[in-house]
């Protein structure tokens, strides 16, 4: 089984759709702080403002780029590698997907469009809507992936075609709108902007610690550390009612998370275990007692089933067989989720704190807008050397939601299994059955390696921009004009200006 076209399949969409996750939270928050920035600049007309605005967008298109080329693989695969999935769901998931095809995606990239080539063409107001609109794309976009993505958790709003043997929708509102879809989205949302936070916070630690661009990185800091902590509080309270769904809906993966073998009321949260899978026990375990039963039910005294308990129910549901997942994968994967994230919570809450308004500062430790802030809160030389270990702490910190964010899909997807769709179609039901272990191979390989090529290409684009820091300002930037086509003196002798508004 270890090369089993299966397997393959499962590892090669993994990979791809595990890498191109890397690039839809930042572009979900990275759009939403770009046009908060341009917001403050239209407002109070601050240059650090804008020049913010322009340095946080290149990389927001640098990496939407990126996430729109590696996007676009996922349809294939459903075609490729798992036809028989695409033949039993194509008439549910056709309809999240076309709207999120031809609603939130287009909508997002014309007015992506507008916002690169109308920094010159277009009042800073209505420029200032189109990156707004963008914004607002992007979580539509998220949120029909997400709903897409639910139905395979929670199956609702269908019936089976006994003729063709196939899912036919019959509720497109319940399959948008069911607590599945809406408790992932709230989660999944509120990751995303704690993963842009860090990105924000770790490369304006980078030019503080290096003395460079500092007020345009001293209001990134502080945007970035309040992103972080608002959004560490959201994504442990969504990641809560998460869990309180999963506990109803998925039974198997709560169990799965926890190591938890046999049902146990009131149920212990696990915070390390180690065991035989084969047996079904744990040989070590360190656990909070009742802690489980409160996150699963709100109550320190609920009965929790265990994995044991779940794979018997579900043999006499469903049939002989082993319906328990990859039990360290859940378990390891659960708490590399919550650790990488809250790890960024709370640096973001000490880096809020020490960095708090000016007035509240003992005078020594107060500083101008052209310097970089201190970190410390006694005169000694540990106090230096703890504000160097902050900034390193900081950049270190940009990795850190994107690694959770990775651990969270493996352990939603992984968690599930044996199930493509829970309860409805097994995943080695789902697989194409054209498709051999040598082409399967072959594919999962160029696109590993394509992958990889990509990642270098990624990594220096936004090294370099990062690097070369907020661009200088001209005075088209300064004074942008106040009506479509521009307010020049020759406009009327303008061979452009027809097209003005296209370009």
């Amino acid at each position: 089984m270890a090369l089993a076209p299966e397997t393959l399949a499962r590892w090669q969409f993994g990979i791809t759709t595990v890498y191109h996750f890397l690039f839809v939270p930042l572009t979900i928050s990275l759009a939403a702080l770009t046009a908060g920035l341009e917001t403050a600049w239209v407002r109070t007309g601050n240059e650090k403002y804008l020049r913010a605005t322009k340095f946080w967008g290149k990389l927001f298109l640098i990496n939407i780029a990126m996430g729109v080329v590696t996007g676009i693989v996922q349809e294939f695969q459903f075609g490729m590698n798992w036809s028989d999935y695409s033949r039993f769901v194509g008439d549910v998931f056709g309809a999240p997907l076309a709207f999120e095809a031809l609603i939130a995606f287009f909508f997002e990239s014309t007015f992506i469009g507008l916002w690169i080539f109308g920094w010159d063409k277009l009042p800073k107001r209505l420029h200032l809507a189109t990156i707004w609109m963008v914004a607002l794309g992007t979580v539509l976009s998220a949120y029909f992936i997400l709903a897409a993505n639910s139905w395979m958790q929670h199956p609702v709003g269908y019936h089976i075609n006994k003729s063709t043997g196939r899912a036919e929708l019959t509720d497109f509102l319940a399959v948008l709108t069911q607590n599945t879809a809406l408790a992932q989205a709230f989660h999944t949302l509120a990751a995303s902007f704690l993963t842009g936070g860090a990105f924000m916070v770790g490369i304006a630690a980078y030019h503080l610690a290096r003395r460079k661009h500092i007020r345009v990185m001293r209001t990134s800091l502080r945007l970035g550390l309040v992103t972080v902590v608002i959004a560490g509080l959201l994504t442990a309270v969504s990641g809560d009612a998460l869990g309180k769904v999963m506990f109803k809906q998925q039974p198997m993966k709560m169990a799965s998370a926890e190591a938890l073998w046999d049902g146990q009321q009131p149920a212990p949260f696990s915070v390390f275990a180690y065991g035989d899978v084969e047996k079904g026990h744990n040989s070590v375990a360190i656990e909070v007692p009742g802690l489980l039963s409160f996150l699963a039910d709100d109550s320190f005294h609920s009965y929790v089933p265990g994995i044991n308990d779940v794979n018997k129910a579900e043999q006499q549901r469903f049939g002989p067989g082993d319906y328990r997942p990859n039990i360290p994968v859940a378990f390891w994967g659960f708490r590399w989720m919550i650790g990488f994230g809250m790890a960024s919570f709370a640096l973001g809450a000490v880096g809020l704190w020490l960095t708090r308004k000016r007035f509240l500062l003992p005078q020594w430790l107060r500083t101008g807008e052209d310097e970089v802030p201190h970190l410390v809160l006694f005169r000694s030389p540990l106090g230096s050397r703890l504000t160097a270990w902050y900034w390193r702490a900081a950049v270190w910190t940009l990795a850190f939601p994107l690694i959770a964010n990775s651990w969270g899909w493996i352990f939603t997807e992984t968690g599930r299994q044996p199930w493509a769709v829970y309860g409805v179609l097994q995943t080695r039901q789902a697989v194409s059955p054209g498709v051999s272990q040598g082409e399967v191979l072959l594919s999962m390989g160029v696109f590993t390696v394509l992958y990889a090529i990509l990642a270098v290409i990624e990594v220096r684009l936004l090294a370099t921009y990062v690097k070369a820091g907020p661009p200088e300002l001209t005075d088209a930037d300064l004074h942008p004009p106040t009506r479509i086509g521009g307010d020049h003196d020759d406009a009327d002798h303008d061979p452009d200006r027809p097209m003005a508004f296209s370009y």
